[in-house]
């Protein structure tokens, strides 16, 4: 058992909700406009000696802390639904006599706690959207003050975690934010939240660990790591800097018990503040796409590239933005409009940062030589041969077979899907220690696609002498093996 199913990851809310909207009627669109309030950019950091021992921090966090807000949200659920469906078994309706009773439906409210932070004196407010998640009232207690105020969500981002609401107020404390792209590991930080509904609570820990991707959150995650305790309620809350200065959302913890051990996650600034503003001005979130599937760099491959950092693209759509830019599989992602590329996550959240129909210069290497291309950028949706088990074996160790209509229904393969399939990996051959395994279909060896037995054995002669990139089919995701 992998460490991802041992370990659970603990969404920082004290009820799960569910659902996709909430029950109350976004306000109008296009016509907001908000300013997120910037701090100055970061002071100089202070080593600790013993001429600069600091005994206290009140006087910086005083002031975040009066821009987090407690959030109680409720949900009413209906009982005997699932009851119900089961009494429709024809067992149940043949022990009834075929008239099955109705169980009157029962509701009863579901309530979680969580937290939020106040971007704008007219009381927009950022939080977690799986705080306010299918709700149907959302009450907000802001610091300091006993009065709640109903909350109205204005757009939602479930990708990455994000959502908006508002309440109806005038001149509220408003969080500053700070770079994200500026903290550093080791970086004094505060967590302030309601945790437990104890409301206004802060903790204190440190930057654990940067860029953080594939926790398995959110479709979008570039997390800031830190050990400062978050405990559920803690989510939607600001994770914030020694000055104050708001540079992430906490969003989620790692535990095997659903309390605090020391590794919480918290979305970055940058990200939420660009995420806030577009669902404030647009109600939505619409990303930009290319048409590439993409991976890092293995330890094989980083011997074929002179840059060691990059996205590397396995596939491109046909007709999509990327064909049409130029792009080519095996081709490595180094800089989007001269913002460095470190790994296939960050080409992703980079274009899906940057709006629809914009043009963006990409720069990528291809055999050791760095080309640029331009690019404009679309919209994010929703964002032949005969079958024949073969003995030769143009690869050895591997069994293959070419894929038709028959073995695509035989092996619920994707209808669209060209390749040949690897049904047998033997044991320690050459196939095996590449990383074969049974059930990879095989679509491109460096540049040639590969639809049949007959264009493996012609890529395979081609590329004789070289070490060749393997395209891999594998469970509908795309690797890379490299061939000696």
């Amino acid at each position: 058992m992998t460490m991802k199913k041992i370990i659970a990851l603990s969404l920082i809310a004290s009820l799960a909700l569910f659902g996709k909207s909430v029950g109350m009627g976004p306000l109008p669109l296009g016509s907001q406009k908000i300013d997120i309030l910037q701090m100055p950019k970061d002071s100089p950091r202070i080593d600790a000696t013993p001429q600069n021992v600091i005994l206290s921090y009140n006087s910086s966090i005083k002031e975040a802390k009066q821009s987090v807000v407690n959030i109680s949200t409720t949900k009413k659920m209906k009982q005997n639904d699932q009851l119900n469906e089961l009494m429709q078994n024809p067992f149940f309706k043949d022990f009834f006599g075929g008239r099955v009773p109705q169980l009157k439906q029962q509701e009863r409210k579901s309530h979680s706690l969580g937290s939020g932070v106040i971007i704008s004196k007219d009381g927009y407010i950022v939080t977690n959207y799986h705080v306010v998640e299918g709700a149907d009232e959302i009450l907000i207690t802001l610091p300091n003050d006993e009065k709640e105020y109903k909350a109205k969500v204005i757009g939602e981002d479930p990708k990455t975690d994000l959502a908006v609401v508002k309440i109806e107020a005038k001149d509220l404390h408003v969080a500053s934010f700070g770079d994200s792209s500026n903290v550093q590991e080791g970086d004094l930080v505060f967590a302030i939240g309601n945790p437990f509904g104890m409301g206004g609570t802060i903790t204190q820990g440190i930057i654990s660990a940067l860029n953080k991707n594939n926790v398995g959150l959110n479709q979008y995650e570039n997390f800031i790591q830190t050990d400062a305790s978050i405990n559920p309620g803690n989510s939607g809350g600001a994770l914030v800097d020694s000055r104050g200065a708001l540079i992430g959302i906490n969003s989620a913890i790692l535990s095997r018990s659903g309390g605090n051990h020391g590794i919480g996650f918290a979305i970055p600034s940058n990200m939420v503040s660009k995420i806030a503003t577009s669902l404030i001005e647009n109600g939505k979130i619409e990303r930009g796409f290319i048409g590439v599937s993409i991976s890092d760099l293995t330890n094989d491959l980083k011997e074929m590239y002179d840059n060691q950092n990059g996205a590397l693209i396995l596939m491109v759509e046909k007709d999509s933005p990327a064909q049409k830019g130029g792009l080519q599989v095996s081709d490595l992602i180094i800089e989007v409009d001269g913002t460095k590329i470190k790994n296939s996550n960050d080409l992703k959240n980079t274009i899906a940062s940057i709006a629809p129909d914009k043009t963006v210069n990409i720069t990528y290497e291809r055999d050791k030589k760095i080309k640029t291309t331009t690019i404009k950028l679309a919209k994010m949706d929703g964002e032949k041969k005969s079958s024949t088990q073969t003995n030769a074996n143009p690869i050895d160790g591997l069994t293959l077979m070419e894929i038709n209509e028959k073995t695509k229904q035989q092996f619920q393969l994707p209808r669209d899907l060209e390749g040949v399939l690897v049904t047998d990996v033997k044991e320690d051959s050459k196939a095996e220690k590449m990383g074969f395994r049974e059930g990879d279909i095989i679509v491109q060896i460096e540049q040639k696609r590969i639809a049949s037995l007959s264009d493996l054995n012609t890529a395979l002669s081609e590329y004789k002498t070289i070490k060749k990139r393997v395209i891999i089919n594998r469970q509908n995701f795309r690797t890379i093996l490299v061939m000696p």
